[in-house]
């Protein structure tokens, strides 16, 4: 059993590592440290996700299960169980495998996958605030280790308020860091071709430069990034009615400049073959950088509306107009959005929120 003060001092250390400014990698590495001292674990996974959508992106991983990985994720997708959509949210809390199955964890499709890796039990918890879902953990134990506890899970779930916090202060940073000065040139839209197992079918010339922009799978599928894996994947739990969220995600590739993925079933394929999967990969637009920046920086309804109309090209009469303030409210309202987002004028907000290639 941990004792209170152990688990008092971890809480402060996911705290402070969430105060430290740290990139979402170095931040998720360092809350690992904490969590295996209260809860260990033989292996994890812990994805990010479009705040919006849901969808996996930019994940981390340490497990035997690099060889299976595009079964691996698309079974997670289309598998109910302790789906990271499902689980509780606004607050958190942590569910195990077995508990979720009653002691039977074959009712999850992925039980197959998991018991030839020897896994005995998961640990999952979405980490998520009224902003949005920021990304999910799963832990794992192998053979010769006990299943997870209702105490351990309480132990994770005390600090997932901590931890989705963090993630979302790093996902705001993703806007401020690496920004240029002015406009950059646009990357060429592409579209990567898969089958329903996620392998590459074929892809388009214009893929090469976002395949070295996203991020690799581990080997043996270093060639696919994981995000082009968590959109494919997504579709498929929307075609199998698992989920209802759109199969698109939005991730920074650096520079200030976030890109746009989704999927979508193809009309035609070859003859006996399920229609393949087209993902498309191009620059985000302001739009949909926007909708992400509002949830990143934990935006009050005015202040959404206000940056909106303001993106829109509106002067502080015309918003003040159309949000039924003074002049004097709408100076108020841009004020805190300054103080919020880092900066000291209307010019630089817009250029953090709209980014390069506004």
């Amino acid at each position: 059993m941990t004792s209170e003060w152990a688990l008092h001092r971890c809480l402060e250390r996911i705290v402070a590592l969430g105060d430290a400014r740290l990139d979402s990698h170095a931040y998720r590495t360092g809350v690992l440290a904490q969590l295996h001292a209260v809860v260990g674990h033989d292996a994890w996974v812990w994805p990010l996700a479009d705040p919006v959508t849901t969808v996996g992106i930019a994940p981390m991983a340490q497990g035997p299960f690099a060889g299976e990985l595009p079964a691996l994720i698309s079974l997670r997708y289309r598998t109910p169980v302790n789906r990271w959509t499902s689980l509780p949210r606004n607050p958190s809390r942590a569910v195990s495998l077995k508990q979720a199955t009653g002691d039977e964890p074959a009712r999850s499709a992925l039980w197959p996958l998991l018991s030839r890796f020897g896994v005995v039990d998961v640990l999952s918890v979405a980490f998520a605030d009224r902003w949005g879902l920021w990304g999910w953990l799963e832990l794992w134990r192998v053979q010769g280790q006990p299943d997870f506890s209702r105490a351990e899970a309480q132990v994770l779930q005390s600090m997932a308020a901590a931890i989705a916090t963090g993630l979302r202060q790093c996902s705001a940073r993703e806007f401020q860091r690496g920004a240029p000065d002015g406009p950059t040139p646009g990357h060429r839209q592409a579209v990567l071709v898969l089958a329903d197992d996620l392998s590459i079918v074929s892809q388009t010339e214009s893929a090469a430069p976002w395949l070295e922009l996203l991020q690799r799978a581990p080997r043996p599928h270093q060639g696919v990034p994981a995000e082009v894996l968590n959109v494919a994947a997504q579709l498929l739990a929307v075609e199998c009615g698992v989920d209802a969220h759109p199969a698109r995600s939005r991730v920074h590739v650096g520079d200030g400049v976030w890109a746009s993925l989704s999927a979508a079933r193809m009309t035609t394929g070859v003859a006996g073959a399920p229609a393949p999967i087209a993902v498309t990969i191009q620059d985000a637009l302001p739009s949909e950088r926007i909708e992400v920046f509002e949830r990143c920086f934990a935006l009050s309804p005015r202040e959404c509306q206000l940056l909106e109309l303001a993106a829109s090209g509106a002067d502080t009469a015309a918003l003040a107009r159309a949000m039924a303030i003074s002049r004097y409210t709408a100076q108020d309202v841009f004020k805190s959005l300054f103080a919020k987002c880092g900066v000291q004028s209307r010019g630089a907000l817009l250029a953090l929120a709209l980014g390069p290639l506004a």
